[in-house]
């Protein structure tokens, strides 16, 4: 297997230089929503794997051939903390490289101390926070048996109080699993516990590990996103595209810079109009057109009318 590869565009870290620390499928979870298919090797004991020589060696030999990388990712193959090296790892490359550290991790693992003490030394941390209860953290994760969901929330929270870089949480959401009221509200009030730099709320796009998995409408979308926004104050963004290399930052083309917005924040019926109308376009014919290519949909919330990008169930 390849340790490193890449960089690829993401749009939470720009142009990310992966490292593939774990083998294929070796995690603590086997969500439901997994686009790399059911966990194989259901574990929560930290082990070695890759030697940190060869891993730091290939992300330099990667560097050398490369202009432009914004941060080098652990987003591994499994979780990247049952790697028992990942602290050395991440203390080696900051040794060669100038380049800010991230990783990608379910959080499961943060009640240890030394899991915690690894992933200090990052410059980033992602964590998934899909649930707010024991029975939904079963039904949406499917994690070994010996982890609790309050055992790993309060090791995530013990995380946040000592960790000074960019925490960021991702939240997955699926039909008829952590769309209701109730659980998307106690997520949310858990996250702004943690204080985050940014909050996603994020739908499967690819081919999940169980065919039945369905994203969450769009209407559930948008009420998460403003629930989120009532705890946490203009840090929450959608990851509602298939595949985040082709999200497209404001081009100077208005309608691909209306999708790239609204794929990442719902907006008002009425802005989108106004947005539109600063061109030489009408808005509501761009609009129509939009909705029947099946790009946007309208969704009501809170006696209003949002633009949301929208995504195709697979």
């Amino acid at each position: 297997m390849e340790l490193v590869f890449g960089p690829v565009l993401s749009r939470r870290l720009g142009m990310s230089l992966g490292i593939n620390n774990i083998p294929y499928k070796h995690c603590s979870y086997s969500c439901i929503y997994c686009q790399l298919g059911r966990t194989i090797h259901l574990e929560i004991i930290r082990s070695y794997f890759f030697s940190t020589k060869d891993i730091v060696s290939e992300v330099i030999r990667a560097l050398s051939r490369t202009k432009k990388v914004d941060y080098i990712t652990f987003v591994p193959d499994g979780e990247p903390t049952l790697d028992i090296n990942l602290g050395k790892t991440i203390n080696s490359l900051k040794k060669e490289v100038s380049i800010p550290i991230a990783v990608l991790t379910n959080g499961s693992l943060l009640f240890r101390e030394d899991v915690r003490q690894d992933l200090y030394e990052a410059d980033l941390v992602s964590i998934k926070i899909d649930a707010n209860s024991e029975e939904i953290f079963k039904k949406i994760n499917r994690p070994h048996p010996d982890l609790k969901l309050s055992t790993v929330l309060g090791g995530i929270l013990e995380f946040s109080k000592y960790y000074k870089g960019k925490l960021i949480t991702e939240t997955m959401i699926i039909s008829n699993i952590n769309d209701n009221m109730s659980e998307l509200i106690g997520i949310a009030r858990f996250i702004k516990e943690l204080n985050p730099y940014k909050a996603y709320i994020a739908i499967p796009t690819r081919p999940p590990a169980e065919s039945w998995v369905k994203p969450a409408s769009e209407q559930v979308i948008c009420f998460a996103y403003h629930k989120f926004l009532e705890h946490i104050p203009n840090r929450v963004e959608l990851l509602i595209e298939s595949g985040e290399g082709k999200f497209e930052k404001i081009s100077g083309d208005p309608i691909k810079d209306l999708l790239s917005i609204v794929s990442v924040h719902p907006m008002e019926l009425n802005h989108a109009f106004d947005f539109l109308s600063k061109t030489d376009l009408d808005p509501e014919t761009i609009l129509s057109e939009l909705i029947e290519r099946g790009e946007i949909t309208i969704v009501n919330y809170l006696d209003k009318k949002f633009v949301i990008r929208k995504h195709i169930s697979k």
